[in-house]
């Protein structure tokens, strides 16, 4: 039987240095493309096959990334919000074009998930999805930074600059969500959402959304805007609450899809027409926004880059490169829960 082929074996055909071929077969840029391709190639001819326990014992690198995904309060057992599900589909894709294995722990949010992944070489480093309350969730960040760990979060930029966060622009989402609304004739806005520093990407939304409001001249009434977490439970009991107030509103700019439909259900329930009487928007574009009755305007936020940029960020700070946050832009995708009429019935 034929031994198997070593990187000895590669380093002579190419006419290199063993650590050579060890950094083109990691596709490292220390070697240059010509170079790295042609040893490639010799390693494929020759039905190399890297041995990653022997690598990762000479690197001290477990060649693995962690996804901590903490819980979330859903209508089903699954305790994970739906936005979430296409984040993960889209690091996972992203972690394996880079060779690199994901470890994906569901956390509870008073767990200590901020133990010593790093440390123990269960992986080179974590990315964070869902944090709950911000300011209970900001103080295990500052464990990981005392901890040396490399680390990534999703979500609004940190106050703390060495914490590395990759975003969607919120404030912009809100902006463009209710800039919409307002071209269609809507005048008398109500948000629902949290807009205080625990909910940090609600607040942005938020604040984009007023930001809308006061460049048009309209109102801004801050006894529309009513607190509500990302359920669809709350949506409804938020639009509840906002009904019994009696205040006038023909439009409903929510801080996620599943409050969004939420507050179609029970503007319905009182007999209250969507589009025509109250225009509804969301934000996340998940896949049951398009299912909705009427399907839901949304503000879509782009998973499949997000993904892409948390795994690519997170790795260059594992090498030791520069990297900096990153906010990603956010796009209207139209349906017709806010119809498209410019003048909403009395």
């Amino acid at each position: 039987m034929a031994s198997k082929a070593t990187s000895i074996d590669i380093a002579y055909r190419a006419g290199v240095s063993q650590s050579t071929v060890s950094r083109a077969l990691r596709n490292s840029p220390l070697v240059n493309l010509e170079t790295r391709q042609r040893i490639q190639a010799i390693a494929k001819e020759l039905n190399y096959k890297v041995d990653k326990n022997a690598s990762n014992l000479r690197t001290q690198n477990s060649h693995t990334l962690a996804l901590l995904l903490c819980e979330d309060p859903t209508n089903d057992d699954s305790l994970i919000n739906p936005f979430f599900l296409s984040m993960l589909g889209s690091i996972t894709r992203a972690t394996a074009q880079q060779g690199y294995d994901l470890l994906v722990s569901f956390q509870q949010l008073s767990s200590d998930w901020h133990a010593d992944y790093e440390d123990s070489n269960k992986a080179d480093g974590i990315i964070l999805l869902g944090y709950g309350d911000y300011m209970d969730y900001e103080q295990k960040l500052e464990k990981l930074l005392a901890q040396n760990t490399h680390f990534v979060i999703w979500g609004a930029e940190h106050n703390n600059k060495s914490v590395l966060s990759i975003g969607c622009d919120n404030h912009q989402g809100g902006l463009i969500a209710t800039e919409h609304l307002i071209s269609l004739g809507r005048k008398d806005f109500a948000f629902l959402g949290g807009a205080s520093s625990h909910c940090p990407e609600f607040r942005d939304r938020y604040l984009g959304h007023v930001k809308a409001l006061q460049t048009a001249g309209l109102t801004v009434d801050p006894r529309r805007q009513i607190s509500a977490i990302s359920t669809e439970g709350a949506g409804y009991y938020a639009t509840l609450e906002l009904l019994d107030k009696g205040l006038n509103f023909d439009a409903i700019f929510a801080a996620s899809d599943l409050i969004a439909i939420g507050a179609i259900r029970a503007l319905k329930e009182k007999g209250i027409l969507v589009p025509e009487q109250v225009a509804v928007v969301g934000y996340d574009d998940i896949p049951v926004a398009s299912f909705a009755n009427p399907p839901l305007t949304t503000i879509k936020q782009n998973t499949q880059l997000a993904g892409e940029i948390l795994v690519e960020s997170l790795l260059k700070l594992i090498r030791g490169q520069a990297v900096s946050p990153q906010l990603i832009p956010t796009t209207l995708v139209v349906r017709s829960s806010c119809g498209i009429d410019c003048t909403p019935l009395a």
